[in-house]
């Protein structure tokens, strides 16, 4: 945290501006906060001062302070007067995008012709499914829901609208459940969801404007996604390697280098300055990850990297959306990657990290329950235009949610998952190691569902793809999640049993043969 140093106020509002003294006052106090001027854990000058260095009222000068207060900017402390407390997300709130703009005028933009077979023909039962990102149905704890529902039956005794921020008692259960993983958070800064895409739907049209460039790993999930781009965002792919994003290349680029994009050309990505500028207006960078068994590639960051990511984004100002989708599904037991890494949130001590949760990876897609942990004005702004969206998640899936986690039938649940994806993780890596091992690489992932193989030499990934699909056999090529094309496939264990991933990747082989 930076020291406390006197700040200079050598600025009057604008008395023949139409804008109000107090939004004056305000927008020049972001400004400041923004533009590094105003560093986080400076203390504010008392209110006479501020009232005397404005030439106003000291009323002018308290209603702007409450205003900062409710976004989350500055926060007063008993005897030690009013400090800056947050410099990145709370500074996007004041003015930010009205979500009845985009509803009237925003079209989502279509998905890639690939990623369209591929959700229509995820529905085809013949179709061996060897890159989809969703458990075995037939791992279903059945006999848990069944208790559940039945519990459900006696003690629901309505359903009406759930609160906008979510059901107390999941946002409770939910907060518990993230402080067992290091995030110290409480159920005022949990925002329940109708799943994880929703919450970046939400941050997408609430937080951020369009023009704003998403910053994310390449390859990454977000790539196959149209959620920012439809808003009228950039994507932005940073390289990585084994140990997670590289914040030396990450570091370049927010010194004025150039970084692919969605549509495969190059763009200079908004300097700090720039950016810092442009923050007060939701306009400029943030950074999207997914640190724990990443999604496509299956690598988790190291804890060092971790630490470094951190340091760079904060002195870049760079905030961060950190999705934690897969984060309770570590199973390796090796010292490296640590059996339970650190979420960034946990390491958390300007509020810069939005944390994304959901419970489709680990118990049921269908259930469509997702949470954001973010600072509480943050969860407010995000609440209302939820509210917009569908006046609450379902009361029956949070209701069915917050009971698993109480009784500890969740933990239960993982426990017996996390063996059984290990089970396959170690089959599958063997049946590659037999079919693939002279014409191609992989990794061998600690968690989650994804092995990441790339080829050896070029292949003809479209004609791959499709070769495969009269095979049988449903294919998730790379290049639909990288920023441009990669020669990989996205491969996995977690649909299909041992056996049936052996004879996917049969004729997955001789289909690979028949093209080399």
């Amino acid at each position: 945290m930076a020291r406390s140093a006197p700040l200079v106020i050598d600025w009057k509002p604008d008395r023949t501006s139409s804008v109000p003294i107090t939004e004056q006052i305000v927008q020049y106090m972001c400004a400041q906060v923004s533009g590094g001027a105003w560093p986080i854990g400076s203390r504010l000058p008392s209110q006479r001062a501020l009232a005397e260095g404005f030439g106003v009222n000291r009323s002018t000068v308290i209603a702007a302070i409450n205003e900062l207060t409710d976004y989350g900017i500055v926060e007063g402390l008993h005897g030690a007067g009013t400090r800056i407390v947050s410099n990145t997300w709370s500074l996007m709130l004041p003015g930010a995008p009205d979500w009845a703009d985009y509803v009237s005028s925003g079209f989502f933009k279509a998905n890639n012709t690939t990623i369209q077979a591929i959700n229509r023909l995820e529905f085809d039962p013949s179709m061996a499914r060897l890159g989809t990102g969703e458990l075995d149905p037939r791992l279903f704890p059945r006999d848990m829901w069944h208790d559940v529902l039945i519990e459900a039956a006696g003690e629901i005794d309505s359903m009406g609208y759930p609160p906008p921020e979510g059901l107390p008692e999941l946002r409770e259960a939910i907060a518990a459940h993230m402080r067992e993983s290091g995030i110290e958070t409480g159920p005022e800064q949990i925002l329940v969801t109708s799943g994880a895409l929703q919450a970046l739907q939400i941050i997408s049209v609430s937080l951020l404007s369009a023009g704003s460039t998403v910053v994310a790993e390449a390859p990454s999930y977000i790539k196959s996604l149209q959620v920012f781009q439809s808003a009228g965002m950039h994507l932005a792919g940073v390289p990585m390697d084994a140990n997670g994003i590289d914040v030396t290349a990450l570091s370049r680029m927010l010194a004025g280098g150039t970084a692919a994009t969605t549509a495969g050309d190059t763009a200079p990505l908004p300097s700090p300055t720039a950016s810092r500028r442009n923050s007060r207006n939701g306009r400029g960078s943030v950074l999207y990850t997914i640190p724990t068994n990443h999604n496509p590639t299956g690598v988790t960051m190291s804890e060092a990297r971790r630490r470094e990511l951190l340091e760079c984004c904060v002195a870049n100002r760079l905030p961060i959306i950190e999705d934690g989708a897969y984060q309770d599904l570590v199973f390796d037991d090796s010292p490296t990657p640590p059996k339970s890494p650190a979420p960034l949130k946990s390491m958390d001590e300007t509020g810069m990290v939005i944390y994304l949760g959901s419970a489709s990876k680990a118990l049921a897609p269908g259930l469509r329950i997702g949470w954001i942990v973010a600072p509480e004005p943050i969860v407010h702004r995000l609440a209302d235009v939820k509210m917009q969206m569908d006046y609450g998640a379902s009361l029956l899936s949070q209701w069915v949610f917050a009971r698993f986690l109480t009784s500890g039938r969740y933990g239960a649940f993982l426990a017996e998952l996390k063996k059984e994806l290990r089970r396959r993780r170690d089959a599958a890596l063997a049946t590659l190691g037999r079919l693939f091992g002279d014409v191609a690489h992989w990794n061998t992932p600690g968690g989650g569902f994804y092995i990441w193989l790339t080829f050896d030499e070029p292949m003809p990934m479209g004609r791959l793809f499709q070769k495969a699909v009269e095979a049988g056999v449903l294919l998730n090529p790379g290049d639909i999640y990288d920023f441009e094309g990669d020669n990989s496939l996205r491969l996995s264990y977690a649909y299909t049993t041992p056996a049936e991933f052996g004879d996917a990747a049969e004729r997955l082989a001789a289909v690979v043969r028949a093209l080399g």
